[in-house]
Protein backbone atom coordinates (compact mmCIF):
# COMPACT_ATOMS: atom_id res chain seq x y z
CA UNK A 1 0.00 0.00 0.00
CA UNK A 2 1.27 3.51 -0.72
CA UNK A 3 0.29 6.67 0.01
CA UNK A 4 -0.99 9.56 -2.02
CA UNK A 5 1.32 11.58 -4.15
CA UNK A 6 1.29 14.63 -2.38
CA UNK A 7 3.29 12.25 0.68
CA UNK A 8 5.28 10.38 -2.28
CA UNK A 9 6.44 13.90 -3.30
CA UNK A 10 7.68 14.40 0.56
CA UNK A 11 9.66 11.26 0.41
CA UNK A 12 12.85 13.32 0.02
CA UNK A 13 12.49 16.12 2.76
CA UNK A 14 11.68 13.69 5.25
CA UNK A 15 14.30 10.70 4.54
CA UNK A 16 15.67 9.24 7.42
CA UNK A 17 13.11 10.83 10.10
CA UNK A 18 11.95 7.64 10.52
CA UNK A 19 9.93 6.12 13.11
CA UNK A 20 10.61 4.09 16.04
CA UNK A 21 9.17 0.85 18.34
CA UNK A 22 9.02 3.06 21.61
CA UNK A 23 10.08 5.84 23.30
CA UNK A 24 12.26 3.23 24.89
CA UNK A 25 14.61 3.92 22.02
CA UNK A 26 14.70 7.35 23.05
CA UNK A 27 14.97 6.56 26.62
CA UNK A 28 16.95 3.17 26.80
CA UNK A 29 18.48 2.11 23.83
CA UNK A 30 19.96 6.11 22.80
CA UNK A 31 22.07 5.11 25.94
CA UNK A 32 23.64 2.39 25.18
CA UNK A 33 24.16 3.91 21.35
CA UNK A 34 25.56 7.08 22.06
CA UNK A 35 27.71 5.30 24.67
CA UNK A 36 28.83 3.43 21.85
CA UNK A 37 29.37 5.90 19.48
CA UNK A 38 26.80 4.72 17.24
CA UNK A 39 25.35 7.10 14.85
CA UNK A 40 26.58 9.91 16.51
CA UNK A 41 27.83 11.81 13.43
CA UNK A 42 24.35 11.20 12.02
CA UNK A 43 22.59 12.33 15.06
CA UNK A 44 24.31 15.63 15.20
CA UNK A 45 23.58 16.40 11.39
CA UNK A 46 20.12 16.13 11.98
CA UNK A 47 20.14 18.20 14.70
CA UNK A 48 21.64 21.33 13.25
CA UNK A 49 20.80 21.06 9.44
CA UNK A 50 17.20 21.96 7.77
CA UNK A 51 15.29 21.22 11.28
CA UNK A 52 12.27 23.67 9.95
CA UNK A 53 12.23 21.72 6.97
CA UNK A 54 11.99 18.58 7.95
CA UNK A 55 9.87 19.41 11.30
CA UNK A 56 7.23 21.19 8.20
CA UNK A 57 7.28 18.03 6.07
CA UNK A 58 6.64 16.25 9.32
CA UNK A 59 3.55 17.53 9.64
CA UNK A 60 2.60 17.66 6.32
CA UNK A 61 2.91 14.10 5.66
CA UNK A 62 0.67 13.36 8.98
CA UNK A 63 -1.92 15.71 7.74
CA UNK A 64 -1.94 13.89 4.20
CA UNK A 65 -1.44 10.03 4.84
CA UNK A 66 -4.42 7.93 5.80
CA UNK A 67 -2.96 5.53 8.31
CA UNK A 68 -4.56 4.62 11.09
CA UNK A 69 -7.76 6.08 10.02
CA UNK A 70 -9.91 3.06 9.76
CA UNK A 71 -12.67 2.61 12.40
CA UNK A 72 -14.86 0.04 13.57
CA UNK A 73 -17.79 -0.47 16.11
CA UNK A 74 -16.63 0.47 19.34
CA UNK A 75 -17.17 -0.45 23.06
CA UNK A 76 -15.31 -1.03 25.88
CA UNK A 77 -14.13 -4.30 28.07
CA UNK A 78 -13.73 -3.78 31.77
CA UNK A 79 -10.30 -5.82 33.05
CA UNK A 80 -10.16 -7.87 36.03
CA UNK A 81 -9.48 -4.62 38.33
CA UNK A 82 -12.06 -2.50 36.60
CA UNK A 83 -9.44 -1.12 33.89
CA UNK A 84 -11.34 -0.15 30.80
CA UNK A 85 -9.97 -1.76 27.75
CA UNK A 86 -11.14 0.40 24.57
CA UNK A 87 -12.54 -2.46 21.68
CA UNK A 88 -13.48 -2.05 18.08
CA UNK A 89 -15.06 -4.96 15.54
CA UNK A 90 -15.20 -5.00 12.15
CA UNK A 91 -17.79 -7.28 10.29
CA UNK A 92 -21.13 -8.83 11.84
CA UNK A 93 -21.49 -10.29 15.13
CA UNK A 94 -21.49 -13.77 15.71
CA UNK A 95 -24.54 -15.61 14.77
CA UNK A 96 -25.29 -16.99 17.94
CA UNK A 97 -24.13 -14.34 20.44
CA UNK A 98 -26.24 -12.70 22.31
CA UNK A 99 -26.77 -9.28 21.47
CA UNK A 100 -25.44 -7.63 24.53
CA UNK A 101 -26.20 -6.86 28.17
CA UNK A 102 -29.71 -7.57 29.03
CA UNK A 103 -30.03 -10.74 26.88
CA UNK A 104 -29.98 -14.26 27.83
CA UNK A 105 -27.01 -16.54 29.78
CA UNK A 106 -23.95 -15.01 30.51
CA UNK A 107 -24.24 -11.67 28.82
CA UNK A 108 -27.08 -10.63 31.39
CA UNK A 109 -24.56 -10.91 33.65
CA UNK A 110 -22.11 -8.71 32.08
CA UNK A 111 -21.41 -5.02 33.04
CA UNK A 112 -21.75 -2.96 30.27
CA UNK A 113 -19.83 -0.32 28.31
CA UNK A 114 -17.80 1.88 30.83
CA UNK A 115 -19.85 5.19 31.37
CA UNK A 116 -18.90 8.26 30.07
CA UNK A 117 -16.26 10.66 31.85
CA UNK A 118 -17.08 11.56 35.32
CA UNK A 119 -19.62 8.39 35.83
CA UNK A 120 -19.31 5.39 37.93
CA UNK A 121 -16.51 3.62 36.83
CA UNK A 122 -16.93 0.00 35.25
CA UNK A 123 -17.38 -3.18 37.05
CA UNK A 124 -14.69 -5.68 37.43
CA UNK A 125 -15.28 -9.31 35.41
CA UNK A 126 -16.29 -12.08 37.71
CA UNK A 127 -13.49 -14.42 36.90
CA UNK A 128 -15.19 -17.91 38.59
CA UNK A 129 -17.68 -17.13 35.16
CA UNK A 130 -15.23 -16.53 32.62
CA UNK A 131 -13.03 -19.70 32.82
CA UNK A 132 -16.37 -21.94 31.74
CA UNK A 133 -17.50 -19.64 28.95
CA UNK A 134 -14.25 -19.65 27.47
CA UNK A 135 -12.91 -23.16 27.86
CA UNK A 136 -15.69 -25.30 28.73
CA UNK A 137 -17.05 -27.38 26.05
CA UNK A 138 -20.22 -28.45 28.50
CA UNK A 139 -20.68 -25.08 29.30
CA UNK A 140 -20.61 -23.49 26.02
CA UNK A 141 -23.38 -24.96 24.00
CA UNK A 142 -25.89 -24.06 26.40
CA UNK A 143 -24.70 -20.45 25.62
CA UNK A 144 -24.59 -21.09 22.17
CA UNK A 145 -21.26 -21.41 21.59
CA UNK A 146 -19.51 -23.45 18.96
CA UNK A 147 -16.48 -24.96 19.73
CA UNK A 148 -13.16 -25.49 16.87
CA UNK A 149 -14.53 -28.30 14.91
CA UNK A 150 -18.18 -27.97 15.05
CA UNK A 151 -18.72 -25.76 12.15
CA UNK A 152 -21.52 -23.21 11.81
CA UNK A 153 -19.45 -20.09 12.39
CA UNK A 154 -16.89 -17.79 10.44
CA UNK A 155 -13.56 -17.21 11.77
CA UNK A 156 -13.04 -14.34 14.07
CA UNK A 157 -9.27 -12.54 14.09
CA UNK A 158 -8.20 -11.30 17.10
CA UNK A 159 -4.98 -8.64 16.98
CA UNK A 160 -3.17 -7.89 20.20
CA UNK A 161 -0.52 -5.42 19.50
CA UNK A 162 2.93 -4.24 20.91
CA UNK A 163 4.78 -1.95 23.51
CA UNK A 164 3.82 1.55 22.76
CA UNK A 165 1.95 1.13 19.78
CA UNK A 166 -1.69 1.11 19.60
CA UNK A 167 -4.50 -1.31 17.90
CA UNK A 168 -3.96 1.18 14.48
CA UNK A 169 -0.43 -0.45 14.28
CA UNK A 170 -2.45 -3.06 12.54
CA UNK A 171 -3.56 -0.95 9.90
CA UNK A 172 -2.88 -2.85 6.79
CA UNK A 173 -4.10 -6.12 7.71
CA UNK A 174 -6.98 -4.36 8.82
CA UNK A 175 -7.39 -2.71 4.96
CA UNK A 176 -6.38 -5.65 3.37
CA UNK A 177 -8.92 -7.72 5.49
CA UNK A 178 -11.78 -5.81 5.97
CA UNK A 179 -14.97 -6.83 4.98
CA UNK A 180 -13.74 -10.57 4.58
CA UNK A 181 -13.78 -11.34 7.81
CA UNK A 182 -14.73 -10.89 11.58
CA UNK A 183 -11.58 -9.02 13.37
CA UNK A 184 -11.15 -7.68 16.51
CA UNK A 185 -8.85 -4.45 17.91
CA UNK A 186 -7.93 -3.34 21.23
CA UNK A 187 -5.61 -1.15 22.95
CA UNK A 188 -3.69 -3.00 25.41
CA UNK A 189 -4.20 -1.48 29.48
CA UNK A 190 -2.88 2.34 29.58
CA UNK A 191 -2.34 1.86 26.03
CA UNK A 192 -4.07 3.86 23.16
CA UNK A 193 -7.89 4.81 23.73
CA UNK A 194 -7.87 2.25 27.02
CA UNK A 195 -8.13 3.68 30.49
CA UNK A 196 -4.79 3.73 32.56
CA UNK A 197 -4.43 0.58 34.56
CA UNK A 198 -6.06 0.65 37.69
CA UNK A 199 -4.26 -1.52 39.57
CA UNK A 200 -0.63 -0.11 38.27
CA UNK A 201 -1.62 2.93 40.21
CA UNK A 202 -3.23 1.94 42.86
CA UNK A 203 0.71 0.18 43.37
CA UNK A 204 0.85 -3.14 41.59
CA UNK A 205 3.45 -4.06 39.11
CA UNK A 206 2.19 -4.57 35.61
CA UNK A 207 3.15 -8.22 34.10
CA UNK A 208 2.40 -10.11 31.03
CA UNK A 209 0.49 -12.18 32.86
CA UNK A 210 -1.95 -9.44 33.64
CA UNK A 211 -2.28 -8.80 30.08
CA UNK A 212 -3.46 -12.55 29.04
CA UNK A 213 -6.27 -12.20 31.55
CA UNK A 214 -7.00 -8.63 29.50
CA UNK A 215 -7.21 -10.67 26.62
CA UNK A 216 -9.37 -13.57 28.06
CA UNK A 217 -11.72 -10.63 28.71
CA UNK A 218 -11.77 -9.49 25.47
CA UNK A 219 -12.39 -12.84 24.30
CA UNK A 220 -15.44 -13.35 26.29
CA UNK A 221 -16.91 -9.95 25.74
CA UNK A 222 -16.85 -9.57 21.89
CA UNK A 223 -16.06 -13.13 20.38
CA UNK A 224 -17.94 -15.44 22.86
CA UNK A 225 -18.51 -18.34 19.91
CA UNK A 226 -17.13 -20.12 17.04
CA UNK A 227 -13.64 -20.15 16.41
CA UNK A 228 -11.12 -18.03 16.75
CA UNK A 229 -6.93 -16.58 15.22
CA UNK A 230 -5.01 -14.32 18.00
CA UNK A 231 -2.16 -12.56 15.85
CA UNK A 232 0.29 -11.14 18.75
CA UNK A 233 3.23 -8.48 17.44
CA UNK A 234 5.94 -8.25 19.90
CA UNK A 235 4.21 -7.55 23.68
CA UNK A 236 0.65 -8.76 21.86
CA UNK A 237 2.73 -11.75 21.33
CA UNK A 238 3.69 -12.14 24.67
CA UNK A 239 0.30 -11.23 25.77
CA UNK A 240 -0.90 -14.70 23.83
CA UNK A 241 1.42 -16.37 25.36
CA UNK A 242 0.31 -15.48 28.50
CA UNK A 243 -3.36 -16.45 27.79
CA UNK A 244 -2.27 -19.82 26.62
CA UNK A 245 -0.69 -20.56 30.20
CA UNK A 246 -3.93 -19.73 31.46
CA UNK A 247 -6.48 -21.28 29.82
CA UNK A 248 -4.83 -23.99 27.79
CA UNK A 249 -8.35 -25.42 27.23
CA UNK A 250 -9.55 -23.01 25.34
CA UNK A 251 -6.58 -23.18 22.70
CA UNK A 252 -8.23 -27.03 22.34
CA UNK A 253 -11.45 -25.74 22.21
CA UNK A 254 -11.88 -22.25 19.93
CA UNK A 255 -8.74 -21.40 18.70
CA UNK A 256 -7.88 -22.41 15.52
CA UNK A 257 -4.40 -20.88 14.04
CA UNK A 258 -1.83 -18.77 16.11
CA UNK A 259 0.50 -15.66 15.05
CA UNK A 260 3.11 -14.46 16.37
CA UNK A 261 4.91 -11.26 14.98
CA UNK A 262 8.43 -9.97 16.24
CA UNK A 263 7.96 -11.61 19.50
CA UNK A 264 9.44 -13.70 22.46
CA UNK A 265 8.87 -16.59 24.36
CA UNK A 266 11.21 -15.44 27.37
CA UNK A 267 15.43 -14.96 27.66
CA UNK A 268 14.80 -10.97 26.99
CA UNK A 269 17.75 -10.34 29.31
CA UNK A 270 19.81 -11.77 26.31
CA UNK A 271 18.78 -9.02 23.42
CA UNK A 272 21.93 -6.60 23.49
CA UNK A 273 19.47 -4.12 20.56
CA UNK A 274 22.27 -4.54 18.45
CA UNK A 275 24.87 -2.81 20.71
CA UNK A 276 28.61 -3.73 21.04
CA UNK A 277 29.69 -5.56 24.34
CA UNK A 278 30.64 -2.26 26.09
CA UNK A 279 27.63 -0.21 25.52
CA UNK A 280 25.07 -3.07 26.43
CA UNK A 281 27.62 -3.34 29.41
CA UNK A 282 26.31 0.41 30.40
CA UNK A 283 22.48 -0.60 29.41
CA UNK A 284 22.33 -3.40 31.92
CA UNK A 285 23.64 -1.24 34.88
CA UNK A 286 22.18 1.74 34.21
CA UNK A 287 18.87 1.28 31.89
CA UNK A 288 16.48 0.20 33.93
CA UNK A 289 17.33 2.76 36.70
CA UNK A 290 16.65 5.90 34.04
CA UNK A 291 13.93 4.38 32.37
CA UNK A 292 12.45 4.45 35.82
CA UNK A 293 13.43 8.07 36.82
CA UNK A 294 12.47 9.09 33.36
CA UNK A 295 8.86 7.70 34.26
CA UNK A 296 8.83 9.74 37.41
CA UNK A 297 9.54 13.24 35.56
CA UNK A 298 6.37 13.02 33.12
CA UNK A 299 6.13 16.81 33.47
CA UNK A 300 9.49 17.24 32.45
CA UNK A 301 9.86 14.77 29.93
CA UNK A 302 6.87 15.14 27.79
CA UNK A 303 7.94 18.99 27.92
CA UNK A 304 10.95 18.54 26.35
CA UNK A 305 9.98 16.20 23.78
CA UNK A 306 9.41 17.60 21.18
CA UNK A 307 12.80 19.36 21.30
CA UNK A 308 14.19 15.87 20.57
CA UNK A 309 12.05 14.64 17.86
CA UNK A 310 14.80 14.85 15.34
CA UNK A 311 17.69 13.37 17.74
CA UNK A 312 14.74 10.62 18.06
CA UNK A 313 14.62 9.94 15.10
CA UNK A 314 18.18 8.32 14.28
CA UNK A 315 17.50 5.96 17.29
CA UNK A 316 13.38 5.43 16.06
CA UNK A 317 14.55 4.20 12.57
CA UNK A 318 17.18 2.20 14.08
CA UNK A 319 15.16 0.12 16.08
CA UNK A 320 12.08 0.36 13.83
CA UNK A 321 12.82 -0.83 10.40
CA UNK A 322 15.66 -3.18 8.90
CA UNK A 323 16.16 -1.25 5.34
CA UNK A 324 16.42 2.24 3.91
CA UNK A 325 13.56 1.92 1.81
CA UNK A 326 10.85 2.60 4.26
CA UNK A 327 8.18 4.54 2.59
CA UNK A 328 8.28 8.43 4.59
CA UNK A 329 4.65 8.38 5.54
CA UNK A 330 4.64 5.03 7.29
CA UNK A 331 7.57 6.40 9.22
CA UNK A 332 5.91 9.26 10.09
CA UNK A 333 2.77 6.84 11.36
CA UNK A 334 4.88 4.61 13.24
CA UNK A 335 6.35 8.06 15.19
CA UNK A 336 2.71 9.14 15.68
CA UNK A 337 1.67 5.97 17.19
CA UNK A 338 4.62 5.35 19.86
CA UNK A 339 4.97 9.76 20.19
CA UNK A 340 1.60 9.20 21.81
CA UNK A 341 2.40 6.76 24.58
CA UNK A 342 3.64 8.91 27.71
CA UNK A 343 7.20 8.14 29.16
CA UNK A 344 5.29 6.75 32.44
CA UNK A 345 3.33 4.03 30.43
CA UNK A 346 6.71 3.19 28.96
CA UNK A 347 8.43 3.11 32.23
CA UNK A 348 5.46 0.86 33.52
CA UNK A 349 5.64 -2.34 31.25
CA UNK A 350 9.73 -1.84 30.60
CA UNK A 351 10.30 -4.02 34.10
CA UNK A 352 7.61 -6.90 32.79
CA UNK A 353 10.01 -8.36 30.15
CA UNK A 354 12.79 -9.45 31.91
CA UNK A 355 9.80 -11.40 33.87
CA UNK A 356 8.32 -12.61 30.82
CA UNK A 357 8.98 -16.25 30.84
CA UNK A 358 6.71 -18.89 28.56
CA UNK A 359 8.41 -21.61 26.24
CA UNK A 360 6.82 -23.86 28.56
CA UNK A 361 3.00 -22.32 27.84
CA UNK A 362 3.85 -22.97 23.95
CA UNK A 363 2.71 -26.45 24.55
CA UNK A 364 -0.82 -25.22 24.26
CA UNK A 365 0.19 -23.94 20.41
CA UNK A 366 1.37 -27.48 19.59
CA UNK A 367 -1.59 -29.11 17.47
CA UNK A 368 -2.77 -25.59 16.11
CA UNK A 369 -1.64 -24.07 12.72
CA UNK A 370 0.86 -21.18 13.79
CA UNK A 371 2.91 -18.56 11.99
CA UNK A 372 6.24 -17.20 13.40
CA UNK A 373 7.58 -14.42 11.70
CA UNK A 374 10.12 -11.86 12.23
CA UNK A 375 12.39 -9.49 10.46
CA UNK A 376 16.17 -10.32 10.18
CA UNK A 377 16.96 -7.00 11.05
CA UNK A 378 14.91 -7.11 14.24
CA UNK A 379 17.15 -5.53 17.27
CA UNK A 380 14.70 -5.71 19.37
CA UNK A 381 12.94 -9.29 19.63
CA UNK A 382 15.70 -10.45 17.51
CA UNK A 383 15.17 -13.40 14.72
CA UNK A 384 16.61 -15.92 16.93
CA UNK A 385 13.77 -15.76 19.56
CA UNK A 386 11.32 -16.47 16.52
CA UNK A 387 13.37 -19.60 15.66
CA UNK A 388 13.32 -20.51 19.06
CA UNK A 389 9.57 -20.37 19.31
CA UNK A 390 9.75 -22.27 15.84
CA UNK A 391 11.98 -25.31 17.52
CA UNK A 392 9.59 -25.17 20.51
CA UNK A 393 6.83 -25.53 18.04
CA UNK A 394 7.92 -27.70 14.89
CA UNK A 395 4.85 -27.89 12.92
CA UNK A 396 5.05 -24.12 13.18
CA UNK A 397 5.57 -21.97 9.94
CA UNK A 398 8.81 -19.83 10.18
CA UNK A 399 8.88 -17.18 7.94
CA UNK A 400 12.00 -14.77 8.64
CA UNK A 401 11.72 -11.58 6.36
CA UNK A 402 15.31 -10.41 4.74
CA UNK A 403 16.23 -6.68 5.58
CA UNK A 404 13.26 -6.06 7.65
CA UNK A 405 13.08 -4.88 11.16
CA UNK A 406 10.75 -5.39 14.52
CA UNK A 407 7.81 -2.82 12.77
CA UNK A 408 8.07 -5.39 9.93
CA UNK A 409 4.14 -5.33 9.84
CA UNK A 410 4.58 -1.35 8.70
CA UNK A 411 7.81 -2.12 6.94
CA UNK A 412 6.79 -5.39 4.34
CA UNK A 413 2.97 -5.24 4.69
CA UNK A 414 2.35 -7.57 1.56
CA UNK A 415 4.42 -10.42 2.93
CA UNK A 416 3.15 -9.99 6.16
CA UNK A 417 -0.58 -9.90 4.85
CA UNK A 418 0.18 -12.70 2.64
CA UNK A 419 1.04 -14.97 5.48
CA UNK A 420 -1.42 -14.27 7.68
CA UNK A 421 -4.04 -15.17 4.71
CA UNK A 422 -2.55 -18.44 4.28
CA UNK A 423 -2.80 -19.15 8.21
CA UNK A 424 -6.03 -18.29 8.09
CA UNK A 425 -7.07 -20.29 5.33
CA UNK A 426 -5.18 -23.55 7.30
CA UNK A 427 -7.21 -22.09 9.90
CA UNK A 428 -10.95 -22.19 8.69
CA UNK A 429 -9.69 -25.76 7.15
CA UNK A 430 -9.05 -26.82 10.36
CA UNK A 431 -11.76 -25.16 12.46
CA UNK A 432 -14.57 -26.39 10.26
CA UNK A 433 -15.56 -23.09 9.33
CA UNK A 434 -15.98 -23.17 5.78
CA UNK A 435 -14.10 -21.81 2.75
CA UNK A 436 -12.84 -18.25 3.21
CA UNK A 437 -14.00 -14.88 1.11
CA UNK A 438 -12.01 -15.06 -2.32
CA UNK A 439 -10.18 -12.28 -1.52
CA UNK A 440 -9.01 -14.05 1.26
CA UNK A 441 -7.93 -16.55 -0.62
CA UNK A 442 -6.57 -14.64 -3.54
CA UNK A 443 -4.43 -12.87 -0.59
CA UNK A 444 -2.44 -16.00 0.24
CA UNK A 445 -1.89 -17.38 -2.90
CA UNK A 446 0.17 -14.35 -3.31
CA UNK A 447 0.80 -11.94 -6.84
CA UNK A 448 0.11 -14.43 -10.04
Amino acid sequence: MTGPDPVRSLAKAVEGAGAGVSRAGLIGLSLGVVAAGAAAGVAIERLTVGRAPRRRAREELAAAAPFGSLRGRSRTVAADDGTALYVEVDGPQPSSAPAGPGQHGWFARRPGPAPAPGGAPPAPVDRSRLRPLLTDRAALRPLGFNPVGSGGEPLTVVFCHGYCLNQDSFHFPRAALRGALRLVFWDQRSHGRSERSRSYLAGRPASIDQLGGDLAAVLAAVAPSGPIVLVGHSMGGMTVMALAEQHPELFRERVAGVALIGTTAGDWDSVTFGLPPVGMKLWRRVGPGVVKLLGSQVGLVEATRRLGADFASVFYRRFSFGGKDVDPAVARFAEQLLDSTPIDVVAEFYPAFAAHEKTAALAALSDLPVLVLAGTEDLLTPAAHSEAIARALPDAELVLVPDAGHLVLLERPDEVNRRLAALLCRAAERSGAGPLPQAVRDLAAGPA
